[in-house]
């Protein structure tokens, strides 16, 4: 019988069969450790990071309801900050040096540029008051407003500061989208927002509610 009449076999040593039974044991261990994630949900978010849009969405709402109920009125307000500034800005404000007011007023629409239109207010005349109304939306007043958003919450500065921004687009689409900001001066407007208390007789309001009669 010839050499070739033999089908040679690859024999398999003690050696390999250790490292295929290795091998299928780390296989294993990598699919007891994964995790399906479902797109949209919690552990998506999580994975995902920080999702400001997704958290303003949700924020919003409440945000709009407590400055709604703790308004203060503009003539009221601008009367008592002239007073007493402290005063006034410990009894409707939240926040530090800088705290941030909630108020309402109606008024005469007067010149605005980038969005931001001057409001003349009976019995605050003294006040230059002044309401953003897009299409960008500075600073985070609606953040700062209930003063419970706090830097400690977030993983570093650039998702506080995104938070804020989250907000405010959240509320560029439930309270500004309808409105034609090009064609303002001259309509009365109706206003509930928040303020940066920077100068007591200056005032850049970001609303929650606006309304153009």
């Amino acid at each position: 019988m010839s050499a070739t009449d033999f089908t040679m076999k690859p024999r398999v040593g003690r050696r390999g069969m250790i490292i295929g039974a290795l091998a299928i044991c780390v296989v294993a261990a990598i699919a007891l450790d994964t995790t399906v994630v479902t797109v949209g949900s919690e552990q998506d978010t999580r994975v995902a990071g920080f999702a400001p849009d997704a958290y303003g969405a949700e924020e919003f709402p409440r945000i709009r309801d407590y400055i709604t109920e703790n308004a203060v009125d503009a003539a009221t307000l601008a009367s008592e900050l002239a007073a007493d500034k402290s005063a006034a800005a410990e009894k409707y404000g939240s926040g530090g040096a800088m705290p941030t007011i909630p108020v309402s007023f109606t008024g005469t629409v007067g010149e605005g540029k980038g969005g931001i239109y001057d409001v003349a207010v009976d019995g605050a005349e003294e006040v230059r008051i002044r309401v953003q109304t897009g299409p960008a939306i500075n600073g985070t007043d609606l953040r700062d407003a209930p003063g419970d958003i706090a830097f400690g919450q977030f993983k570093n500065q650039i998702e506080y500061q995104d938070a804020g921004a989250g907000i405010n687009r959240a509320m560029k689409a439930e309270v500004l989208e309808g409105i034609d900001n090009s064609d303002l001066t001259g309509k009365t407007i109706s206003v509930t927002g928040a303020f940066k208390l920077i100068n007591p007789k200056m005032w850049l309001v970001t609303p929650v509610e606006v309304s153009v009669q």
